[in-house]
């Protein structure tokens, strides 16, 4: 599932193809809303909040998330899509581009009015102009037993938090994954350093958390179990962390590094 820079990077490509452009095409390929039409409504603005995508256009907003697979695209008149037709969940045709959503895990049309009801229960954006760090703090220490790796995805705590920066952020505050937030130091200086790795790879193509842009250089533990940690040199561990079997992830920690 993508992280929050990357909805951050797709929200921003996707405001400056559309914002104040007229839709000369709408096109909705979902059952409950394949026959709203906003043709003739002014984009206003796209923005994102967390991993979730808000087209805001008229009264009304498109809300999409990723999930594992979706992306949005953005074309010229005529030009091909890089993805099968089949997969395209929303269309929306401007004069001077085509924005294609494409095997987006949601898509629905709601009133503006409406967008707390999706997207309300979230924590404080990473990303966000309204950042908060006491709240999210003050949410991640409201359950003291739970891993501190899931607390960190846990939207609710943190917006924009993915396996990605929930694995690098562990290893580089010498917690294991499933130390209870509880029993974490500095719960503080965790949330400070997420907002300060999420700010730093913002309007990055490549995500970096190691300070180091080569390829295969990038990540501290993040995809490399069996590896030597690039502090200690001892072999890298992997195993599945989640609140239940449905929601585990893949966890990867330094067994020296990491108490």
């Amino acid at each position: 599932m993508p992280e929050g820079d990357t909805v951050y990077q797709a929200a921003k490509r996707q405001h400056a193809a559309l914002a104040g452009k007229v839709l000369t095409g709408f096109d909705l390929r979902v059952p409950r809303f394949a026959t709203s039409d906003l043709t003739g409504e002014t984009v206003l603005e796209v923005v994102s909040r967390g991993k979730h995508l808000l087209h805001r256009i008229g009264d009304y907003t498109l809300h999409t998330h990723l999930k594992m697979e979706g992306v949005w695209h953005v074309y010229k008149p005529g030009e091909r899509w890089r993805r099968p037709a089949h997969q395209a969940r929303a269309v929306l045709q401007t004069e001077p581009v085509q924005a294609v959503g494409f095997a987006l895990g949601i898509t629905e049309l709601i009133r503006r009015s409406e967008e707390d009801d999706v997207v309300g229960h979230l924590g404080p954006d990473l990303l966000g102009a309204d950042w908060d760090a006491a709240e999210a703090t003050r949410r991640l220490t409201a359950d003291p037993a739970i891993p501190v790796f899931v607390a960190v995805l846990d939207q609710r705590n943190l917006a924009g938090v993915g396996n990605v920066y929930a694995n690098e952020l562990c290893f580089l505050r010498g917690v294991l994954p499933t130390r209870p937030i509880g029993e974490v130091a500095d719960v503080a200086a965790l949330v400070d350093l997420s907002y300060r790795l999420l700010q730093a790879n913002r309007d990055r193509m490549n995500r970096v958390t190691t300070g180091d842009s080569r390829a295969g250089q990038r990540s501290w533990v993040y995809g490399r179990a069996g590896q030597p940690c690039r502090r200690c040199g001892t072999r890298l561990l992997g195993g599945q962390l989640g609140r239940d079997e449905l929601q585990e992830r893949n966890t990867f920690w330094c067994p020296r590094c990491q108490s």
